[in-house]
């Protein structure tokens, strides 16, 4: 007989009036209070008993974290409750940031699109969050908020290990904001799981080009390597040689063949590390030959 899984543990439901109350109160209960947002993530592990606040502290009602906003010359700003499916149906990211919404779309399902955010995906610090590597190469930064007030950390220097962030005690991230992208870009991400609906990156890169004159080839290139590391990589070495070597066929092929030496795989239950490795170098091949053509149609 299959046992059922276990119920959700008791809290508190907290739901203060103002910003500086909620962080004030996750930094007095710390170890006791978690922020609440869309829950996808936090109602699994309070299931399966990794984590056991006493207080869930609601911080979606509160100014800037259910802002969405683009502007022409500030760029994007996505607060932490904007669930992905916002994201998805924003016709300005689809625009400006269209990489994001690829990465949106292969989180889940519908429905729990309805409920997951940019920034829970993000601060859950997953190798292989979908939304981690676009929102990398869009140079994102997170808005934290503390009971110290308010500071901006890069996505890169954010996450520091899977599960982990910089975030301090009382402190919660507000939004993710995004630079204006470099004119003319093209990009795309590309993933590969065990099925086609709902499953986790075992392998994902992210590409963003445009066209750029201070480098010899003319166009500067950004790659993310996701679910292939602790963190999520920017493949600095295969952007350098994109750069500084005219673009062609042999090129691209070198590209690739960095980014399946650079790439820091493991073996486990999902997939083998020797798998992983291929499949970056397929997915890194075909999404450069991709984007090779967008930049010139």
């Amino acid at each position: 007989m299959i046992n059922p899984l276990p119920r959700l543990p008791e809290f508190e439901y907290i739901r203060l009036d103002s910003v500086e109350s909620s962080v004030q109160f996750l930094k007095e209960h710390q170890g006791d209070a978690a922020p609440f947002m869309g829950g996808t993530d936090l109602f699994v592990a309070l299931r399966d008993r990794r984590t056991h606040p006493r207080y869930l502290v609601d911080l979606k009602h509160l100014d800037g974290f259910d802002e969405l906003s683009y502007d022409a010359k500030q760029g994007l700003a996505v607060g932490a409750a904007v669930t992905l499916n916002q994201l998805i149906s924003s016709g300005e990211i689809q625009e400006h940031y269209p990489i994001l919404r690829m990465a949106a779309e292969q989180v889940g399902g519908l429905q729990l699109r309805n409920r997951a955010t940019l920034v829970g995906n993000v601060c859950n610090a997953s190798p292989c969050g979908d939304t981690i590597g676009p929102s990398m190469v869009y140079d994102g930064r997170a808005n934290i908020i503390g009971p110290d007030g308010m500071r901006s950390v890069e996505l890169d220097e954010f996450i520091i290990g899977p599960g982990k962030t910089a975030l301090q005690a009382g402190e919660v991230v507000q939004s993710i904001s995004f630079p204006l992208p470099p004119r003319q870009n093209r990009g795309t991400y590309l993933c590969i799981g065990r099925n086609k609906l709902s499953d986790l990156a075992m392998v994902a890169v992210t590409i963003l080009a445009y066209p750029d004159d201070g480098s010899l080839s003319g166009f500067c290139f950004r790659i993310a390597l996701s679910a292939v590391a602790p963190t999520v990589i920017i493949d600095e070495e295969a952007q350098a040689l994109l750069s500084e070597h005219a673009i062609d066929s042999s090129t691209i092929e070198k590209a690739a063949q960095i980014a399946m030496k650079t790439c820091k795989p493991i073996d486990d239950i999902r997939a083998s590390e020797a798998y992983r490795r291929e499949m970056v170098y397929a997915l890194t091949l075909r999404a450069l030959h991709d984007v090779w053509k967008m930049l010139h149609s």
